[in-house]
Formats: structure tokens, sequence, C-alpha cells
């Protein structure tokens, strides 16, 4: 939704690991907050499939294994940020490192940051819980969402697999991974008195389909100054427990 000159654009960050359900918990802040809602890994996939300069760049390093420099993120990032400075939006998977968040502060003033602090074995059960059927896509879960017959697809008949991510020798490796790399970004944001909504859950769906307990992340935002600037900095309520 563009806003007016006067209005007050929001500039959010949400985290959280692997299978923490952030992109459930983005898809329904920005339905009701009427956010631009901007994933890295979506916009990382859409410039490779178009064959852009910074997605064939990138797709180097995927190919070769490697993770995706600094440098190549925040470009990226930055550069569709530019189409949507009459948005408030919600960054989703950006940043990853300390150097990319202290690249984007230095471009943007940064609002508020959600923390999805789901505990790991939890991610783990619910990951490794996770079938697929490879034609179509079709997602089961053996936990809330099994399929009629063990390891078989509900309409084709055909057999289920685990995708390697999903193997739980994987799934500890990456979740591990993903704590040694974002653990310096947390404590950089919890200094810039920024990471203001911390959310221990273990199901989504405690986060409200109607967006009442997603107020409580961004509303209100009592002014807070920024460091030595002395601009206005929002700061949401303290961190919400379940």
């Amino acid at each position: 939704m563009a806003m007016g000159a006067s209005a007050r654009l929001l500039r959010a960050v949400i985290m959280g690991a692997p299978g923490s359900g952030k992109g459930t918990v983005s898809s329904r802040i920005t339905k009701h907050f009427a956010l631009k809602h901007l994933s890295s890994g979506d916009l990382l996939r859409d410039n490779m499939l178009r064959g852009t300069e910074i997605g064939v760049l990138a797709k180097t390093f995927i190919d070769q294994g490697k993770l995706i420099p600094d440098d190549v993120m925040t470009r990226l990032a930055l550069h569709e940020l530019k189409n949507l400075t009459q948005h408030s939006w919600l960054l989703d998977g950006f940043p990853r490192t300390l150097p990319q968040a202290e690249a984007l502060d230095r471009a943007y003033q940064i609002d508020t940051v959600i923390n999805l602090n789901v505990p790991f074995e939890v991610i783990k059960q619910r990951l490794t819980a996770r079938w697929i059927h490879p034609a179509s896509g079709r997602v089961y879960n053996i936990e809330f969402n099994p399929p009629k017959a063990v390891g078989i697809d509900d309409l084709t008949g055909e057999p289920l697999i685990q995708r390697d991510d999903d193997k739980p020798e994987t799934v500890v490796k990456r979740l591990k991974a993903y704590e040694v790399q974002t653990q310096p970004v947390l404590e950089y944001y919890q200094g810039e008195e920024t990471l203001a909504a911390g959310v221990a859950a273990t199901h989504t769906n405690l986060l409200g389909e109607n967006g009442e307990t997603q107020k409580q992340f961004l509303l209100p935002f009592p002014p807070k100054f920024e460091r030595g600037k002395n601009k206005p900095r929002q700061k949401a309520g303290s961190i919400i427990k379940y």
C-alpha cells in the first residue's frame, strides 16, 4: 500500500530459522498491515530464473556449493528496495549476516525486528515429518497432514519422498549453521534497541489469523532516539512469549 508523504513508513525485518514458520507469519503480518513482503529467497530465485546479471553471478556460487557473498546479497536486496521507497515493507531472509545488517542500516532506518524464537527440537520434528510428492510438489506432514496411506500420495498412489534438506542429519546441520550465522545479527539489533519482539512459540497458529497478536508486535510505537542522530526510532513492546 502506497502511503502519503506525511505518513510514517514502516521498515521491518523478520528473522527465524528454517522451519520456524517465518513464511506463514510473514504472510499474515503483511496481509493485516498492508506491507510489502520482500523475501530474499524468492528474489534470488526470480533473478536466477530471469538470468539477470546478479542472478547469474549468484548462481555461479550456488553451483559451486558456496555461500553467496554478502556484497552480492546486499546488492540484490538494496536494488529491489529502491522500488519500494513509497511503501512500508517487511524483509524476510535478509539480513542474514552482520555485514548485511550493517549495510542495510546504512541505507534505511529499521524500525523493528521480529525474531521467531522456536526451539530447534520443535523445528527438527516439524521438518523431519515432512514428505513430498515430487511430481506435483504436494507436501504432507505425518503429524498434522498425513497421507491416507503411509508413504503414498493421496491422488496418484505414487510414492512420497523426503527431501535431503528434511532428513534429520541435514536439518541439524542447517539449524546449527543458521545459529552461528545469525546470532551476531540478533545481538546487533539488540544493541540498536531494534529487536523489539521475540516470539517463543511452537505453533504459528498462535500468531493469530485475525492479526490481534501481530498488532502486539508492531503497535504501538513509542518513540526512541536513533543512536546519536536524534531521529525518532520506533520500538514495539516487550518480548512476547507463549
